[in-house]
């Protein structure tokens, strides 16, 4: 029997957990407590994530992340909150925190707790594969959620439907041709091409370069993993890029705000 997918063991994790958690709190119940937020607060967290991608020249948005599968246990010492207001000290556009525990030692409380302190959009990245993470999400704090083509397929349209009702924006990650095709025509207004092959985790920037024809002028255009030099930046902005995603090079520096500046030299 293959070996299996590495998406497929982690949504088979996030459903495991999920199940233990709607049985604490049933979807309904989540669903009207997120809905009550956005008649209280609106979709201004959405509008925030959406407004600070689209700036002129590069935005960067800067990972909050503990561990990958690729990479193992990148900070041993993770003082999230610290990390968070460096970025946002340095310049970055919005913020991506890892929440999913198993293959990446995320926490939800990472999120709210960044949220609730670093005057920065946040997105959080995890891997949605039912509703209920999104009602989680928006009680989070979360202003974005990623929404991976390939966990969701022909529900994609539903799913950024609901993120919208949510006041929530959706980066919606794309890493083919089809899955492209799939994402505009769920009307995704911010699309991710993620550089990573998740079946071998080998890096192609060349894939933004493929992609980028397929994808409408007026979608923002977030180039995700692999990003290490100003270069990398350059190159990327040069295809029209609108932002980046930026983790484990700035998780492994010492001076991440001194890596970020570095790399924002390319994005202007």
């Amino acid at each position: 029997m293959a070996e299996q997918h590495i998406l497929d063991r982690i949504a088979a994790a996030t459903r495991r957990r999920l199940a233990e958690e709607m049985a604490a709190v049933p979807p309904a119940q989540l669903w009207r407590a997120a809905r009550q937020q956005v008649e209280a607060t609106g979709d201004a967290g959405r509008r925030a994530f959406e407004a600070a991608l689209a700036r002129p020249g590069v935005s960067f948005i800067c990972e909050v992340k503990k561990a990958s599968p690729s990479a193992g246990v990148i900070a041993h010492d993770f003082p999230y909150l610290r990390i968070a207001d460096d970025y946002a000290a340095a310049g970055a556009a919005a913020l991506s925190v890892l929440t999913e525990p198993d293959f990446f030692q995320g926490d939800p409380r990472y999120l709210s707790e960044i949220a609730a302190k670093v005057p920065l959009p946040a997105l959080r990245k995890d891997f949605v594969v039912d509703p209920y993470q999104l009602y989680q999400s928006r009680l989070l704090g979360a202003s974005a959620v990623l929404l991976i083509v390939a966990l969701l397929g022909d529900r994609l349209a539903d799913y950024v439907l609901i993120a919208d009702a949510l006041g929530l924006a959706a980066l919606v990650e794309v890493h083919d041709e089809a899955e492209t095709e799939l994402a505009t025509a769920a009307g995704a207004r911010v699309i991710g091409v993620n550089h990573r092959d998740l079946r071998t985790f080998t890096v192609d920037l060349g894939l933004s370069e493929r992609l980028r024809p397929l994808i409408p002028e007026d979608v923002v255009l977030v180039a995700e993993s692999g990003i290490t030099t100003p270069a990398d930046v350059q190159r990327l902005r040069q295809i029209g890029v609108d932002a980046v995603l930026v983790g484990e090079t700035l998780m492994k520096a010492a001076d991440k705000a001194a890596r970020l500046g570095e790399l924002a030299g390319g994005s202007r």
